[in-house]
């Protein structure tokens, strides 16, 4: 810390941009080992963030905070989003410098979160709240509160990565993801507290590191009993007479474009529909399955709904499949309704007299650019530039799907497509409409880069530890995975295999504060934010000079 605190003759930082610059270059460094969400690295979320932190509270100036914040989303858009600028290049076709450019330009668009807490921490400095430093309280609160206010391209927070510790991410079931990285937060702040009372030389030093390492003991003692109890209520599977056994398809079949335009539109969705019913007749012919789910746009065709003879013939396939194996099937393909085109998941369930029961699922969070275009950039002239702008339109919300099964009973399930997933209020309120398991289907071999295939089940799971639910994924190039109650992957299919995952959930009927009260963090967060900023700004303003009606300095 030595390094941070070299001032010139004045008192000034020598270069305050260049302490700036490498205290966030170090502390998103930091970041990106903490993000492999495993041990040891889970321990560099409880400090990663001091050097910065540091930085802003030896900043004299708000635009000095101001840069701060951006200096911070910029170094975390390279160290943790490195692979962004490939993803869209190999998408968009854009060159990958541009990429790159745009890509930091929207920093504080895709990481607000550190400029509303440089800001807060600047401006609530010298306030106290119940006997406590007010900045740390006030900024964790503003980072939380900017995260869930301003859409982000992709929801992850700091407290994702502690997935990696079975105990600590069990409290997700009480705030969420935020609620764990407002934990990190403060003991952010904790951390660096104790490093300056312990270089006090007031004579004072026990009393200086003596109240911030109770807090940060509290930090992670009272995380670490609740998720031991959570834990044990959760992780008690056994099998019943209500479990669901599915049989997973992941066929390793992608880029459905380029298979076309080799062999032709009809012969490349015959293909992927015959290897998905061959694995799954293997599978059906040595288990006993309940329910057989294929993953995203599996059928790249309107289903039910065919705008051909092909796709009336390969329509009536389906079908033929579902009676003939007698067990309901869910899979991905596209909707159509009055000109608008829906990601849509359908559900098959076959009857005993060769009848069927027919339903669907229209995928409500869309992603930008590529499903949905913004306003901005929704007009003839800008996607005559940008023909890859996608044009699909979101689904009425979240619901719950009650599938019957071959032995009559009926469980209830909440049906999720890719980008669904990241949204916690989205898949709470398909458990509340009566989804005892969650499912979901998802196409991530747009994502295929590094670690991310990984990252996007992590983020996944935490739906299951919000609401208590089991979940079943399937993707079609990975990662298909089983996943319990408390997060646990129990069995998965990797990254470019190919193969079935067999997973038998019990449905779930747990109660957590999150399925009671919602996403109820982040708004709370960002109130709490706005009342400390509005109170220390007042106070500020009590200081003023009534001569000169210059503020004092602070």
């Amino acid at each position: 810390m030595s390094a941070l605190r070299r001032t010139g003759p004045d008192g000034r930082f020598a270069s305050p941009v260049m302490l700036l610059v490498s205290a966030a270059g170090l502390s998103a460094c930091a970041l990106a080992l903490y993000a492999h969400a495993e041990w040891p690295w889970l321990l560099l979320g409880w400090f990663a963030l001091v050097p910065w932190l540091a930085s802003l509270d030896h900043t004299a100036s708000t635009r000095g905070a101001l840069v701060g914040g951006l200096f911070m989303s910029q170094a975390l858009i390279i160290t943790c989003y490195y692979w962004l600028p490939s993803a869209i290049r190999d998408y968009s076709g854009i060159s990958w410098g541009l990429c790159l450019f745009v890509i930091m330009l929207a920093a504080p668009l895709l990481e607000p979160q550190f400029i509303a807490l440089a800001l807060t921490r600047r401006f609530t400095r010298t306030g106290i709240f119940c006997r406590m430093p007010l900045a740390p309280l006030a900024g964790a609160c503003a980072y939380v509160g900017a995260e869930w206010a301003i859409p982000k391209l992709f929801p992850a927070t700091l407290g994702h990565p502690l997935f990696g510790s079975t105990l600590l991410r069990q409290g997700a079931d009480v705030a969420g993801a935020h609620g764990l990285t407002f934990m990190l937060l403060l003991a952010n702040d904790c951390v660096l507290a104790i490093i300056r009372g312990a270089r006090s030389r007031t004579g004072k030093t026990e009393k200086r590191w003596r109240a911030p390492a109770a807090c940060l003991a509290v930090l992670i003692l009272v995380p670490l009993g609740y998720g031991a109890l959570r834990f044990k209520q959760f992780n008690t599977p056994g099998a019943g007479t209500d479990t669901l056994t599915a049989g997973l398809v992941q066929a390793g079949l992608s880029d459905y474009d380029r298979l076309a335009a080799e062999f032709g539109a009809y012969d490349t969705v015959r293909t992927i529909l015959d290897t998905h019913e061959e694995l799954s007749l293997a599978l059906l012919a040595r288990r006993d399955i309940d329910l057989i789910v294929w993953p995203e746009t599996v059928y790249p065709l309107t289903f039910n709904s065919p705008e051909s003879e092909d796709g009336q013939a390969l329509d009536l396939s389906i079908e033929e499949f579902v009676t003939g194996i007698g067990v309901p099937l869910a899979f991905g393909a596209y909707d159509i309704e009055e000109g608008q085109r829906f990601n849509a998941a359908f559900f098959l369930s076959p009857l005993p007299d060769n009848g069927m029961i027919f339903t669907s699922y229209r995928k409500s969070r869309l992603f930008p650019f590529t499903e949905w275009a913004p306003p901005l950039f929704d007009n003839p002239d800008v996607r005559a530039r940008m023909p890859w702008l996608g044009d699909w339109t979101p689904g009425s919300g979240a619901r719950a799907v009650f599938l019957r099964l071959a032995d009559g009973r009926t469980v209830g399930i909440a049906p999720l497509i890719c980008y669904d997933a990241l949204d916690p209020a989205h898949v709470i309120a398909a458990v509340r409409a009566g989804g005892d398991v969650i499912l979901t289907l998802s196409n991530d071999s747009w994502f295929a880069y590094g670690n991310i295939p990984r990252f996007i089940l992590m983020l996944s799971a935490f739906r299951s530890i919000e609401t208590r639910r089991p979940q079943l994924r399937a993707t079609n190039t990975g990662i298909t995975a089983v996943i319990a109650p408390t997060g646990e992957i129990v069995d998965m299919l990797d990254v470019n295999t190919r193969g079935v995952l067999v997973g038998s959930v019990n449905p779930g009927s747990g109660k957590t504060l999150m399925l009671l009260l919602g996403d109820w963090f982040g708004p709370a967060a960002l109130a709490a934010a706005l009342l400390m900023l509005g109170a220390a700004l007042t106070a500020r303003s009590r200081k003023m000079n009534p001569s000169t009606g210059s503020l004092k300095r602070l």
